[in-house]
């Protein structure tokens, strides 16, 4: 499968480990953790878990819960005991998390492309709206749709097609954009362009689908699509 910039209507963009790197984590993880890598892989796997296992049972809550929970868990598994006030302080990092170097000026080039950029995330509206502040994107997107609108996780289709009705362009002329190497599929399976950006240097999942493109900076879909377009 090849990148299509006739596809390339709108473009959206995943929000955490997408635009910030939520192992920013790690810094406040490190005063109260001997291994605050693990603790924080394990706390980011464990809210992403809570949230599959949500779409399927059809239960919801917002996802900042789901990452209130799931702190809690890896700090008992660390074997560590920090109060309510210490927990919710490691817990707002996610107001602050470090953005990644090449998202704005990746976004500020796609925007001076003429292409509409949006973000979509199981990310609440409070989060979502922190995030847009903190990286500054608020110029550069046309809007954020969260799955608080539909009470429905990635990756399942329901949220990916609401994200197409709210843009008002159909889903096939939506290009989604990654770190997700469980939020791309979906994306794929919903009926998206599907690019995956592979932040963690990791490896693609045992799926029959692939990416459209798999890059490595905001600025690598950019130059995929002025070469083709």
């Amino acid at each position: 499968m090849a990148l299509d910039p006739e596809r390339a209507e709108a473009i959206a963009f995943d929000s955490y480990g997408t635009i910030v790197d939520v192992t920013t984590v790690e810094e406040p993880l490190a005063e109260y953790v001997d291994e605050p890598e693990l603790v924080s892989q394990l706390w980011r796997n464990r809210s992403l878990g809570y949230a599959m296992v949500a779409n399927a049972i059809e239960e919801y809550d917002s996802f900042y819960q789901m990452n209130r929970t799931a702190l809690q868990y890896a700090l008992n598994v660390a074997g560590v005991d920090v109060s309510e006030d210490e927990r919710e302080e490691i817990l707002s990092t996610y107001d602050e998390l470090a953005v990644f170097e090449d998202a704005v000026p990746g976004m500020e080039r796609l925007q001076d492309m003429g292409y509409d950029l949006y973000v979509v995330s199981n990310g609440s509206h409070e989060m979502l709206d922190g995030l847009v502040e903190h990286a500054g994107i608020g110029d550069l997107i046309e809007g954020t749709i969260s799955a608080d609108e539909v009470e429905t996780f990635k990756p399942v289709s329901e949220l990916y097609r609401h994200a197409a009705d709210e843009i008002g362009v159909p889903i096939e002329e939506i290009t989604f954009v990654a770190a997700g190497w469980w939020d791309v599929p979906g994306a794929i399976h919903a009926g998206m362009q599907g690019v995956w950006i592979n932040r963690q240097d990791t490896i693609w999942g045992p799926y029959e689908t692939e990416p459209a493109s798999t890059i490595e900076t905001f600025h690598d879909l950019a130059d995929e699509l002025e070469e083709g377009g």
